[in-house]
């Protein structure tokens, strides 16, 4: 459940695991600097195709860099496909996992960074949409909206991603709808007026670059201006604390809100 108002979450340093909901998916690492911090608070979201083997440990090697820079960072856990996730379990857990934040004494809401990595950076950039979904739909009605997104080599085309991951999209769906497609692809949930990096190694082979120039010309001819950042590397390396694809989102976090 969500924490109560009397108790606005923890104030000294260190690493908390703050739950929710009652299901042991619902829940998000938070991570506090010990020293100055930013004002910011970065949300990061795993991938994994939305698949059940794969979890928020895959996004922890990026957190000290974060934490270098003052930032407080939530590495956020969903129920996922094959578990007790899929339509709509993992976009509503992720929507919950962020308006939690609302309820922590460390967190600005007005200064929440999504970073999200493969499925992470679709749940990611969707998250920083959520105002403009209807207001029957899942996630909608946000309490805390990003004020900005970064997707590294995300899925970011539902609609043309069909037989990614063999067949993750759809099973993300449960099918192929359109009315699904309409409230879950972020490339339908234009113009946000959210600062959107899209961040690509030129080598990935799992999520093809297409997906982030696909989103980048969607939402150019909506009226955003989100930002492509190409350079060597492949699906992993902008997960990679060392490489350079991960740098370059440390350097623009600052300037995002």
């Amino acid at each position: 459940m969500l924490l109560p108002e009397r108790d606005r979450g923890p104030e000294e340093p260190g690493v908390h695991t703050i739950a929710h909901d009652d299901h042991p998916d619902t829940v998000l690492d938070l991570h506090v600097p010990d020293g100055a911090r930013s004002g910011t608070t970065v949300v990061l979201v795993h991938g994994g195709f939305w698949r059940e083997e794969y979890r928020r440990d895959l996004m922890a090697p990026l957190v000290p860099s974060l934490l270098g820079q003052g930032h407080v960072v939530a590495n956020l856990e969903y129920r996922r496909v094959g578990g007790a996730g899929g339509w709509p379990t993992t976009l509503t857990d992720v929507a919950a996992g962020i308006d939690a934040l609302a309820d922590l004494a460390v967190v600005d809401p007005d200064r929440v960074v999504t970073v999200g990595h493969s499925a992470g950076g679709h749940l990611a950039v969707w998250a920083a949409a959520r105002h403009l979904l209807p207001a029957s739909a899942p996630g909608a009605q946000p309490v805390v909206r990003p004020c900005a997104a970064v997707a590294q080599a995300g899925v970011l085309d539902l609609a043309g991603a069909s037989g990614l991951g063999a067949g993750a999209v759809e099973a993300l769906l449960g099918g192929s709808s359109e009315d699904r497609l309409d409230v879950a692809d972020p490339s339908r949930l234009l113009p946000t007026g959210v600062p959107v990096v899209l961040v690509h190694g030129a080598d990935d082979d799992i999520v093809p670059l297409a997906q982030s120039r696909a989103y980048l010309d969607t939402a150019l001819a909506a009226g955003d201006e989100p930002r492509l950042l190409v350079g060597p590397g492949d699906h992993f390396s902008v997960v990679d604390p060392a490489h350079d694809r991960w740098r370059d989102v440390l350097a623009l976090l600052p300037g995002l809100c």
